[in-house]
């Protein structure tokens, strides 16, 4: 009888332990940029040319259509998140700051 208990016992600490193994995936979300993107940015470069580098941007400020957001966020299955976020800002036609979680290179304001 007392075997019985340790084997029950024994099966229900097996089928508790198996819950913590459950694959988690992970989850990419929004534009991602590398700091060899941000490294061929320049200023005075259009709007065109930056979006070939960057690719296309997250959110366009509808209120001001001279600022682009590159947003993106990592959530592994197990950790911690990771965000990054890039903003660009046009004077007029032409790229004119950009500022966020990567720095810019030292030929940033080298002209084209």
């Amino acid at each position: 009888m007392r075997m019985k208990h340790l084997i029950a016992a024994a099966l229900t600490a097996l089928t508790l332990s198996g819950c913590s193994l459950v694959y988690r995936i992970d989850i990419p979300q929004g534009n991602y940029v590398e700091q060899k993107q941000v490294d061929k940015l320049r200023q005075g470069m259009t709007r065109e040319q930056v979006e070939f580098v960057l690719g296309s941007p997250m959110m366009r400020d509808s209120f001001d259509p001279d600022t682009w957001y590159y947003l993106y966020e990592f959530q592994p299955g197990r950790g911690d998140k990771e965000r990054k976020e890039l903003t660009v800002k046009f004077l007029g036609d032409r790229l004119s700051t950009a500022s966020g979680d990567f720095p810019l290179p030292a030929a940033f304001t080298t002209p084209l």
